[in-house]
């Protein structure tokens, strides 16, 4: 005890006068010799130092804190500390921290913690490397061989602030290379990229699939660094989320799998089968509508479903294109008219080229010119449909708040289904005179 006592008694001077340099100098030991340092001081002085350290040596320290010096120094942090070293702190230390809180704290806490669900805040991961600029590089190498021994996680080395703000990253070639007493402000690279915890984890990977990281720093609205986004990690949630948007696509729920109850499978895809059979009946009035001519000429039939079917395949791919361009936010609301009129343009130019081959082979096959004129006619109406739908549709979802992949596809097909056979149909009635 007296040992102690004479440590702290010399230690003292050294916290008092520059808590911030007495920090640095905590980050460089192994995290139960600096817990020893603090504890040997008074309460009050650890608190004032451990409010300068480096957020995850932070955490590791205060997850070994005796109860008095625990209460202590979480009383001398601000609330967006706090909030980060809840994210770090595992399970135990967590609740006992947020117990320490007062309820204004708490709130001020929660607030701060809810990041919506797709963003890069509910993806990121708490274990990083981050070092104080004024962390000499002799000191740095060090510590990244004791991480290394401890089995850290794989990650770039990050270099912050005072205040734990982002400032560089280190390139471990230059940190080598530097020499032993240069600090890492002056060997880092200041060009770092990073994005906020509210941003969305789709913009998140479209990022780092063009810059070619394999990890990508969060920040809090201070620019304090609280996490990292790993692209594995990214890339596993992305390939689960498409495959759920497929099946919605196709009426089956997102969540449903391969064997999931029978009930449960059954209430996700019911409904959207009820709506598929509505639009069949939609689609069939039509031809209703013109049963007639098609007593009259019963090779109209014949048509039907490739008129239909050709526009139900342009459109998906108008849809699919659409779709991606929302997910991976790559369409502003300034452009979306654009968008929409640039795939009715494409439906145009696939309704003439594959309308004028259906022509040619109509009249080869019956021997009828205007039978191929109609059905040409009929192509190009459905094609310049299913290009403008399939844009339109998945927009006009997005933007009144509906998910695009669970209910556009089933619109799409009643659009070219009914566009389909209304455009046939409805030239055959005026080319009456030309089909006998």
């Amino acid at each position: 005890m007296a040992d102690r006592d004479s440590f702290a008694f010399l230690l003292r001077p050294f916290f008092e006068k520059d808590p911030v340099l007495a920090a640095r100098s905590l980050e460089t030991l192994p995290e139960e010799q600096a817990v020893d340092i603090l504890g040997a001081l008074p309460p009050s002085l650890a608190g004032a130092v451990f409010a300068h350290l480096e957020i995850h040596c932070a955490a590791n320290v205060l997850k070994n804190l005796p109860s008095h010096l625990f209460e202590t120094v979480v009383e001398n942090l601000d609330a967006q500390y706090r909030a980060t070293l809840l994210i770090l702190l595992p399970d135990a230390q967590r609740e006992r921290l947020f117990n320490q809180m007062s309820p204004q704290a708490k709130q001020e806490i929660q607030a701060l913690l809810t990041y919506p669900e797709n963003s890069a805040g509910r993806v990121m991961s708490p274990h990083f490397l981050a070092f104080h600029k004024d962390i000499k590089v002799q000191s740095t190498i060090e510590r990244i061989r004791l991480l290394a021994k401890q089995k850290a996680p794989a990650s770039y080395a990050y270099v912050v602030d005072e205040k734990n703000r982002l400032i560089g990253v280190i390139n471990m070639h230059d940190l080598m290379l530097a020499p032993a007493e240069a600090s890492l402000e002056s060997v880092m690279r200041r060009d770092v990229f990073s994005v906020n915890g509210f941003m969305d984890r789709e913009q998140v990977a479209a990022e780092l699939s063009k810059r070619r990281y394999f990890a990508v720093p969060v920040v809090d609205n201070e620019n304090r660094l609280i996490g990292v986004v790993k692209a594995e990690r990214l890339i596993n949630d992305i390939q689960e989320e498409a495959t759920e948007d497929i099946q919605k696509m196709f009426g089956a729920g997102g969540d449903e799998r391969a064997f999931s109850p029978l009930h449960f499978s059954l209430a996700k895809r019911l409904p959207w089968l009820h709506v598929n059979l509505a639009t069949a009946f939609l689609a069939g009035s039509v031809v209703g509508l013109f049963s007639d001519v098609i007593g009259k000429f019963p090779l109209l039939a014949v048509y039907l479903p490739v008129v239909a079917g050709q526009g139900g395949n342009a459109g998906s791919q108008s849809l699919v294109v659409v779709i991606r361009g929302l997910v991976m936010r790559e369409i502003p609301a300034s452009k979306v008219w654009k968008l929409i009129l640039k795939e009715a343009g494409i439906g145009i130019i696939n309704g003439v080229i594959i309308g004028v081959v259906t022509a040619l082979a109509a009249w080869f096959w019956h021997g009828n010119p205007f039978l191929g004129v109609l059905v040409g006619l009929a192509m190009l109406v459905n094609l310049l449909v299913a290009g403008f739908t399939g844009a339109a549709i998945p927009l006009t979802m997005k933007a009144i708040g509906l998910d695009p992949a669970q209910c556009s596809n089933i619109i799409l097909t009643t659009f070219t289904d009914v566009m389909g056979f209304f455009s046939l149909l409805g030239f055959a009635v005026l080319f009456v005179p030309y089909l006998k």
